[in-house]
């Protein structure tokens, strides 16, 4: 919005010709998401509070958990709005990755908003039933599959190449299978991190840590210069992406104010789903599909302890491969403190976010 309003004044003005800069805009979206989190959120808590909307905690977890009982949950409206709002106000509303990062995001969030909903509110212990999140998910993934071959965001996108990391001017041919992949990375990614959210501050730590990281891909995606350089895909428009990313961050920012142990609120699936969704469509976007998975490698290395836990399980007779999952609490069941576990597994979050970013010169 402030980039239509301001930026056509700068022939007379010439001051507003920052906002030509999005370098400037990411800048002000973060603060302006910050912002928002540290002001809405003791509202929001309040009013959750209120309502008694808290989360229960399941008794087969970790003893140390039982004293979450009752922690307000669904704040991942803060988170929401967090991210919404500044996007809105910061970046050019007429790009299409912009609005195509929005419906995701927007729709993920409400996906999970309704689960948290029949969990918190109807009492409903499984939520929205797992073959219906599943669904609303794939369907979502599916809106975006065909809007980016029906209406691709500028003519460079191609829906059929992906870039494969380490390897330049090489690409994947899906094909097709194009539409089905998109399906996979969103719902995938989006299920990973609401996994992952099970320990105070890990999942929008973790989430953070990953936006950066993708604010540093799409702003280099969209400059001919350094995409030209590092040979990786060229797309015009793509580095206002770089502003919703800028926001994200805030957001977590922000968040993690309240949700830092001891959490005084949870995000519930309102947020990790928003948040998931959205990191697997930015991976669409960029053309990143496969760097998504070192960028995201604990929240896929939760995923797939989960995967492998049920397999075990089922396959053993009712042995575990670990203590408990996903991984997380396995280590705090080996004796490591929650607040332990969450920073080894930031640590470990940030090392991938520098793996990642480094494939883009190693070629």
């Amino acid at each position: 919005m402030f980039y239509h309003l301001l930026y056509p004044l700068h022939e007379t003005i010439s001051a507003f010709n920052l906002f030509r800069y999005i370098t400037f805009r990411s800048a002000y979206a973060v603060v302006t998401a910050l912002v928002i989190s540290i002001w809405l959120g003791p509202w929001i808590i309040a009013k959750l509070k209120k309502h008694q909307i808290s989360q229960t905690i399941r008794k087969e977890g970790p003893k140390t958990h039982y004293s979450k009982e009752g922690t307000p949950t669904m704040g991942g409206l803060i988170v929401l709005a967090s991210i919404l709002i500044p996007t809105l106000l910061w970046a050019d509303l007429t790009n299409r990755y912009i609005q195509l990062i929005l419906m995701v995001t927007a729709g993920m969030g409400a996906i999970g908003f309704i689960d948290d909903y029949f969990k918190v509110v109807r009492k409903q212990s499984k939520g929205l039933v797992a073959k219906k999140k599943l669904a609303g998910q794939l369907i979502l993934g599916l809106l975006l599959g065909i809007a980016l071959v029906a209406w691709p965001p500028s003519p460079e996108f191609s829906t059929t190449h992906t870039d494969v990391p380490l390897f330049k001017n090489l690409a994947l041919n899906l094909g097709i299978f194009f539409i089905p992949f998109v399906l996979l990375v969103v719902a995938a990614t989006s299920n990973a991190v609401n996994l992952t959210d099970g320990l105070d501050g890990l999942a929008i730590g973790l989430s953070g840590i990953a936006f950066v990281a993708f604010a540093g891909v799409a702003y280099v995606s969209g400059r001919t210069d350094f995409s030209r350089y590092l040979g990786i895909t060229y797309l015009p428009g793509v580095g206002e992406l770089t502003i919703y990313c800028a926001a994200t961050l805030g957001a977590a920012l922000g968040f993690l104010w309240f949700n830092s142990h001891p959490a005084e609120v949870f995000m519930g699936d309102t947020g990790s789903l928003a948040l998931g969704g959205a990191l697997g469509a930015l991976a669409v976007l960029t053309k990143k599909e496969f760097m998504l998975l070192i960028l995201g490698g604990v929240f896929a290395a939760e995923a797939l302890s989960v995967i492998l836990q049920v397999g075990y399980f089922r396959m053993s007779g009712g042995k575990r491969l670990f203590r408990m999952a996903p991984i997380h609490h396995h280590f705090e069941l080996l004796g490591w403190p929650e607040s332990k576990v969450v920073v080894r597994f930031w640590i470990m979050g940030a090392i991938c976010a520098l793996l990642t970013l480094s494939t883009l010169k190693i070629r």
